[in-house]
């Protein structure tokens, strides 16, 4: 992972400025997650701890985060313990991605405790716990660990706080030049200094003889020393003199094949690209922003996912068949013909036969033809036989492209909710389900059957202004789309929508008092936040709001529009990210 002890070091050195403040709120958004409420000494703002499986980390976040009405068990004991309390000290362990906050509190009775907050990133095993300093003995653990799950440490209220398990390495900060050689000649000599395989043995060879190191950082020290006339104890000794200085350089890379990176040192080594922040925290804040918000909505909708999904690919099965009906429906003139034939050639044929030649007139060389026959049904029967035919695949052909015209519809539905999905943020999640529910696709967990459910007045929509001071609204779901289209706007008002696209409805709101910047940026968040948001040159309809209509019966979202015309746009999420938003 990119979150590495040096990454740790540069987080925990910013978070000196807030020792002496105090924590005024500490909840708990998810499982894995809490929010601290600092403020004092200079500093404020909320904390993130985080002890995700694959996101654990620890940052000053911007994000919203939901406070669920009921908190859990660890939560409220974190605010018996440190709500109000004052931050003492901010220590990393070495050069270990585990992080202490020592945090002095007041009870009840106004005595004074000290407890310790430590952060312990590490992967899946990555754990928030409480403790008491003096006595070692463990509160409780955002995530408990038993026997059962390891036999080296148990983490559960009343047991005594074991460490994790050291890796037997250096601390690359207080290696001499000789020591180093011994331990990264451990694994055997490494390869000549130009020769192919030398960044890889290089790298391996570092990662297993110091702590605090990533393969990624790893990577980049054996790339610059590949590339340093002293080689690979001078490019790591530079390195950790800027480490030692405190003089970080985060930065993010965002590679071709679209993988990101992210470290406190400059990434030479990866190609792609860069974007340096002030700050390790606002860095951290960037690269998770949407990655965490994103991991939340697809642990609560993979079900909601997994059955869009199957209901798409049965109605696009149905629609392959439906399709296969019409084209044999093409050929009902072919039995109305064969019919009529056999009823003028009624005299050369008698029950009994399997077939019968024919001229067929209906030809200018007038060819024979065989005509098969039912042995069984006498010549006039074998004529009505072919009309029957005829009927039942001429009448199928309306009720086939009725029927077509619908399975379509319902694909173009259900591609509006697998997108509303695919852009939704935690809180939409439950106007997606209940639309689901109100169209009849799914039943409401844990409600009995006829039981109506009160609806929410109105949902909350996302709000963007843009650089001209506009009020551009966009809908993320089918709920939000009916709304901000069929109860928000006003006539004047301006509405867009990819072309042919599954994505969101947008509303310029003002009427047309904005200029050509206003469209330009609204039509990319239609783009965005739309199917095609990873294309370039989207086409993007728009027009007033008095030519858009929902039809009588329509399913949620949809909307039919005329005047409208159509911009070409590329989204640009640096510059979306950018522009100010609030949810209304």
């Amino acid at each position: 992972m990119s979150l590495d002890g040096i990454v740790v070091r540069a987080l925990v050195r910013e978070l000196q400025s807030c020792v002496k403040a105090r924590i005024l709120k500490i909840y708990q958004p998810t499982d894995n997650e809490l929010i601290l409420h600092i403020r004092g000494q200079g500093a404020g703002g909320k904390l993130l701890l985080s002890a995700h499986p694959s996101m654990p980390r620890l940052h000053w976040t911007e994000q919203a985060w939901a406070n669920p009405s009921e908190p859990p068990m660890f939560c409220m004991l974190l605010r018996k313990y440190c709500e109000g309390g004052v931050i003492e000290a901010v220590r990393q362990i070495g050069m270990e991605r585990v992080v202490e906050l020592d945090v002095r509190h007041r009870d009840e009775l106004g005595d004074a405790s000290l407890k310790r907050i430590v952060i312990e990133i590490m992967g899946r095993h990555s754990n928030i716990i409480l403790l008491d300093p003096v006595t070692g003995v463990v509160h409780d653990g955002i995530r408990h660990v038993t026997p059962a799950i390891s036999s080296y440490r148990v983490v559960l209220p009343g047991t005594a706080y074991v460490a994790p398990p050291e890796q037997d390495k250096a601390d690359p900060l207080g290696v001499g030049e000789a020591e180093f050689a011994e331990l990264t000649s451990r694994g055997g000599s490494l390869p000549e200094l130009r020769d192919d395989s030398y960044v890889d043995a290089a790298s391996k060879a570092l990662l297993g003889a110091f702590t605090g190191l990533s393969p990624l950082i790893s990577r980049e020290i054996a790339f610059r020393a590949s590339r340093h006339p002293q080689g690979l104890w001078a490019a790591f000794r530079e390195t950790f003199d800027q480490v030692a200085r405190d003089a970080y350089e985060p930065n993010i890379v965002v590679q071709e094949n679209g993988k990101a990176a992210f470290s406190a040192l400059p990434l030479t080594h990866l190609e792609g690209e860069k974007q340096t922040f002030p700050s390790v925290h606002e860095c951290l804040e960037s690269f998770y922003r949407d990655k965490a918000s994103r991991d939340l909505v697809r642990q609560r909708t993979t079900d909601l996912n997994r059955f869009l999904l199957n209901e798409i690919a049965k109605n696009e099965k149905k629609l392959g068949k439906l399709r296969e009906t019409l084209d044999e429906a093409a050929e009902a003139d072919k039995f109305r013909r064969l019919g009529e034939l056999l009823t003028a050639h009624l005299y050369a044929f008698q029950r009994g036969d399997t077939s019968v030649d024919v001229v067929d007139y209906y030809e200018e060389e007038q060819p024979t033809r065989t005509v098969a026959l039912d042995p069984l049904l006498t010549p006039n029967e074998n004529a009505q036989r072919y009309f029957r035919k005829y009927t039942k695949l001429k009448n199928s052909r309306v009720v086939v492209t009725e029927q077509i015209e619908a399975t379509n519809a319902e694909l173009a539905y259900l591609a509006s909710v697998l997108q509303g999905l695919e852009s939704a943020t935690p809180d939409d999640i439950g106007e997606i389900r209940d639309e689901l529910i109100e169209q009849g696709y799914i039943r409401e967990r844990g409600v009995k059957r006829g039981a109506k459910k009160r609806k929410k007045d109105r949902p909350a929509v996302l709000c963007y202004t843009s650089s001209e001071g506009i009020p551009i609204y966009v809908g993320k779901n089918n709920t939000q789309n009916d709304y901000i289209t069929n109860r928000l706007a006003s006539a004047s008002d301006t509405w867009l929508h990819t072309k042919d696209i599954p994505g969101s409805h947008v509303l310029i709101r003002g009427g047309g008092e904005f200029g050509e910047a206003t469209l330009h940026e609204a039509a990319m968040l239609a783009a965005y936040y739309s199917k095609a948001k990873s294309s370039s040159s989207v086409p993007v309809d728009y027009t007033l709001i008095r030519y858009v209509r929902k039809p009588n019966g329509a399913k949620p979202g949809f909307v039919i529009y005329d005047a409208q015309k159509t911009l070409f746009v590329t989204p640009d999420e640096n510059r979306i990210q950018q522009m100010p938003s609030a949810v209304k």
